[in-house]
């Protein structure tokens, strides 16, 4: 973290889709010059003071110009903030400098980044950087994986409190689902297509749990590629799109903590149901994907949610159930309130978690959790 900046966050990005509810909820329930300081940045000052004024924010909102084709403007931008939340992606393409530019000024970094092959390039390059300067660089900090990562911690701190010891074994299983696709996201996943073709080799990254854990190979995983009975839900569960990139935190996450659930870890992600049950994305119809900067509208967002059951099985059979439930569709009316939250909690309430490339509930842990429930709409239950 860089004591000495003037903004406790900048919001680069301000004027994209997800960007601009980010600065809302900022506007909205932080307002300017309170208990957190923070700016919109992007590359036009003129269209961030056109989104200044539609989402309410306060006239003195201060507005900061940065392009990622323009490195100086970028370390410039970095040099003013405790820590920088960017919605500009896809981050393979728009994120390196700005990783780069934050590891070497010591200002902490957080991202919606899916992307794990260009997530694993940059623990390569920078988390030695990251270290030595404080930055901490956070990918991954909307519903991609935060509901997951902090759903499997949730579900292994009652696990010690009710069965004694951690569980070896975690199922994610999410039982409702509604929420849209944005331009972005479909970005993300062209860029990531594209990265695939230029080196194939890339697809065993993709398809390996332990793709974010240098070092550490872990047991063999659940594959959680075709439909079976689960009889923990009584019933069938489907593949889960984005159990790629979460189960992959969560190994990091485990590693990162000193593998606070063994060593021997297993961990997947299903959909209750079949393949066309409840739980799904609404995201590409007849007219194909939207573009980036469109999304969902705001009466889809509210109506959106999400409610995911873990399953955590002790070692001797026993089990413990828990949920982790969102009010807003997950992809960005509940993403962009993480998001800004994971930001102040970092800066706010973790300045002993020393610098490196983290995940958020590694990074932040029970604190993010009681972050979240109280101020972005998260709901933690244990069920039995």
């Amino acid at each position: 973290m860089n004591p000495d900046a003037e903004f406790d966050i900048i919001v680069y990005g301000a004027s994209g889709y997800t960007g601009r509810l980010v600065a809302e909820h900022l506007a909205a329930r932080y307002g300017v010059g309170g208990e957190v300081s923070w700016a919109m940045a992007g590359r036009s000052a003129d269209k961030l003071a056109q989104v200044r004024d539609e989402i309410g924010a306060p006239q003195e909102t201060p507005l900061v110009v940065a392009d990622a084709a323009d490195p100086a403007s970028v370390r410039q931008m970095v040099r003013r903030a405790k820590a920088i939340i960017t919605t500009v992606g896809p981050y393979q393409l728009y994120g390196s400098d700005l990783v780069a530019a934050c590891a070497e000024a010591g200002t902490d970094y957080l991202d919606l980044s899916g992307e794990p092959n260009w997530m694993a390039a940059m623990i390569v390059a920078h988390d030695a950087q990251a270290r030595a300067s404080g930055a901490r660089i956070l990918h991954s900090c909307g519903f991609d994986s935060i509901p997951f990562e902090l759903g499997v911690f949730f579900a292994e701190e009652t696990a010690k409190a009710k069965l004694g010891a951690p569980a070896p074994r975690v199922k994610g299983r999410v039982r409702g689902l509604r929420g849209g696709l944005s331009g972005g996201t479909a970005a993300s996943g062209a860029a990531t297509m594209q990265a695939l073709q230029k080196d194939p080799g890339l697809f065993a990254l993709m398809v390996d749990p332990f793709a974010l854990t240098p070092g550490f190979k872990g047991p063999g995983q659940p594959r959680g590629d075709k439909a079976e009975e689960d009889p923990d839900v009584g019933g069938e569960v489907s593949p889960f799109m984005m159990a790629t990139i979460n189960t992959k935190n969560v190994h990091r996450s485990n590693l990162l903590m000193g593998h606070p659930y063994g060593t021997d870890f297993v961990y997947d992600e299903m959909v209750i149901g079949g393949p066309n049950g409840p739980a799904s994305f609404e995201a590409v119809g007849a007219a194909g994907a939207p573009k980036p900067g469109e999304g969902p509208s705001k009466a889809e967002r509210e109506a959106g949610f999400y409610d995911i059951l873990f399953i955590a099985i002790g070692a001797d059979g026993r089990k413990v159930r828990v949920s982790v439930k969102g009010d807003m569709d997950p992809g960005y009316g509940s993403t962009s309130k993480m998001l800004a939250e994971a930001a102040i909690c970092l800066v706010k309430e973790c300045p002993d978690t020393p610098g490196g490339v983290w995940t958020p509930g590694a990074a932040m842990g029970r604190r993010l959790v009681d972050r979240l429930a109280a101020r972005a709409g998260l709901t933690f239950t244990v069920e039995d």
